[in-house]
């Protein structure tokens, strides 16, 4: 027996109709997408930031008013990157349907 894609799409919309914890599936799958959104514009406006406070670290450390060592920064990210990626496994772990949440990210970069 072939599977049609027809039925496949009818397949899918026949799954989405039902409900998660007494919640629509839409309701739930909407979710991650808007909080996707609001972070990706959010890190969009932060980046700029970001950039400019990393120029004036370069100037100042450039001058000597501050060191900068690239041992230093491997420490940190030595000590500090594990914690990182664990946060950010433990965020696509909770948030139900993560694709949904990569792509209001991306979105709300892009558009924000």
């Amino acid at each position: 027996m072939m599977i049609v894609p027809l039925d496949l799409l009818s397949d899918l919309l026949g799954r989405l109709s039902g409900s998660i914890g007494g919640l629509p599936t839409i309701a739930v799958m909407a979710v991650p997408f808007i909080v996707g959104l609001i972070v990706g514009f959010l890190v969009k406006k932060v980046l700029k930031w970001a950039i400019i406070a990393g120029v004036i670290v370069v100037v100042v450390a450039y001058f000597g008013f501050f060191g900068l060592s690239l041992s230093a920064l491997g420490d940190l990210a030595t000590q500090y990157g594990p914690m990182a990626a664990q946060g950010a496994i433990m965020l696509f772990g909770l948030l139900p349907l993560g694709l949904g949440f990569l792509l209001g990210l991306i979105l709300g970069f892009i558009f924000g």
